[in-house]
């Protein structure tokens, strides 16, 4: 097509959807905006360098990547309206939408998204979920700094058209085309903003809201974004995101009219909540797990499975689970979590509780009650961890004679100390998939990996995750899986604790909501009846 023509096209289709889509005004009718609970406070609203989920989920609303999810957490066009995959598996050609742009109006193409891939593999950007790249052609050598960023494999024929070559077949793939490690940022904004470029007044994004103002720890407001391709798909002028840390707190403001959905639901409310709030509780399965981690770059915990192994027998977990939450969550018999594809469903080695066998091994490993363990566990405030640590401690004191020492802390201190493994010993951690696979689990703990915390690192390990990730016989791949989850808990590298469900409250009229694995609730799904 001529590009004055196309240049034309767009125009006019631009002008079509600005003059047809109402201005959001100061006085937005309350029932156009949606207000959700969102945990903690986001660490960051980069793309390439969010870890945690909530950042993951107001940034699902912020950027769409080549493709996103529906309700039902299936992968559906985004910024692609189509692709094609090769016979061989290992090349991705991902055709454009027409005339898609950024919230500023500037125009997205293909080059947006070679340099945003080429951005998150780069060292100098310290990704940390840079890992979920590796698949594509030359990711680990760029990311190791052995080749330029312009070496990756990924070409644009055209501003339309771009194409993604693999290191090897990767069914997932497009799973974590739809994470926010894919999506694209706008290059104009990092070369002036810098590290503010992602605050709000500089954020330019390309999904469906805009970020209008961050008050941490009090708020952030999105509003609809003007310029986003499918207008029609968005009820709500406003997203407003609350950093709740407390389950209790953020409980008492849904009960009094302030929130419509709630992130999660305090301990033991579950039989109150389905007596008074008839029909507003939704728990399904989600593919996510609670583990205590250790500290293995630093003694006591470095070198000594048989203690760590003590400690994971010590833990009654059927207890935490109905007695302390007792919200439907499963007590963690292993580390891979019920429902994860490609994860067999036969357990691996018993994690339940064995206090004659924990006690041996306390023994073993040089400790008595006479001498016993003295140990500190970090955890991030809230009040269901502070209740979980507090009833672990008393089983590990009641039962083997340790003493811990609780340190509660703010979020992003908690991430800083945990990533620097200087001082933490015991930390509390939780994995949530980031696709569903159960590599997505299972890569956490390879030597390189930015987000190994616990500084584990097992040769024989690693070479199980190459292989994982290169063999495409499905029954070879699940033996693989079954015996590279079996050498983390032999090792005893963490401390599997329960595996979530996903809870959460929602206001009657609000409508849209589905059940999903990942628990990705998108809000331009969601609407007001």
């Amino acid at each position: 097509m001529n590009s004055h023509l196309h240049s034309f096209l767009c125009f006019t289709v631009l002008l079509l959807v600005f003059v047809s889509t109402p201005l959001i005004a100061g006085n937005t009718n309350p029932a156009e905006i949606l207000h959700r609970g969102n945990s903690t406070e986001p660490v960051t609203l980069d793309p390439h360098q969010s870890e945690d989920v909530s950042s993951g989920n107001i940034l699902r609303d912020l950027f769409e990547g080549l493709v996103t999810e529906d309700a039902e957490g299936n992968i559906i066009p985004g910024m692609a309206e189509k692709w094609s995959v090769s016979e061989d598996g290992l090349t991705y050609t991902f055709n454009l939408r027409t005339c898609v742009t950024w919230s500023n109006g500037d125009a997205l193409s293909a080059a947006d998204f070679v340099f945003s891939l080429r951005r998150a593999l780069d060292p100098d950007t310290a990704a940390p979920m840079a890992s979920l790249l590796l698949p594509i052609k030359n990711a680990r050598a760029i990311m190791d700094g052995k080749l330029p960023a312009d070496r990756l494999g990924v070409e644009m024929p055209d501003a339309h058209n771009l194409i993604i070559k693999l290191e090897h077949p990767a069914p997932w793939i497009l799973q974590i085309l739809s994470h926010p490690i894919a999506f694209p940022v706008y290059a104009t904004s990092l070369i002036k903003y810098k590290d503010k470029a992602f605050s709000a007044g500089n954020i330019i994004s390309n999904g469906a809201w805009i970020l209008q103002q961050w008050v941490p720890y009090e708020k952030l407001v999105l509003n609809r974004n003007t310029h986003y391709y499918n207008q029609k798909k968005l009820f709500f002028k406003k997203v407003v995101y609350y950093p709740i840390e407390t389950s209790n707190s953020e409980f008492s403001r849904y009960r009094a009219g302030e929130l419509d959905w709630t992130d999660t639901i305090p301990p033991n409310k579950l039989g109150w909540i389905k007596k008074n709030l008839p029909g507003e509780a939704f728990i399904s399965p989600y593919l996510g797990t609670y583990y205590y981690g250790f500290n293995l770059t630093r003694k006591p915990f470095k070198g000594n499975t048989d203690l760590r192994r003590a400690l994971s027998l010590a833990i009654d977990r059927t207890m935490i689970t109905d007695k302390i939450l007792g919200n439907g969550e499963h007590p963690a018999d292993r580390w891979l979590p019920p429902g994860i594809m490609s994860g067999s469903e036969q357990s691996a080695s018993s994690l339940g509780q064995n206090l004659k066998l924990a006690k041996q091994l306390y023994n073993r490993a040089g400790y008595s009650r006479n001498t016993p363990l003295h140990t500190t566990l970090h955890y991030n405030s809230s009040d269901q961890n502070k209740r979980i640590a507090i009833a672990i401690a008393t089983m590990w004191k009641k039962n083997l004679g340790i003493k811990v020492e609780l340190i509660n802390e703010e979020w992003k201190t908690f991430l800083n100390r945990r990533k620097s493994k200087t001082e933490t010993q015991l930390y509390r951690a939780s994995w949530i998939a980031d696709y569903n696979d159960a590599s997505s689990f299972l890569t956490l703990f390879t030597s390189n990996n930015a987000k190994n915390d616990s500084g584990y690192a097992n040769p024989v390990y690693d070479d199980l995750i190459k292989q994982i990730e290169s063999t495409m016989v499905i029954t070879q791949r699940e033996e693989l899986i079954r015996q590279a989850e079996q050498q983390l808990l032999d090792e005893q590298v963490i401390i599997p604790i329960y595996h979530y469900v996903s809870r959460h409250l929602v206001k009657p009229d609000i409508k849209g909501y589905r059940a999903n694995p990942l628990d990705h609730h998108y809000s331009r799904d969601l609407y007001r009846d």
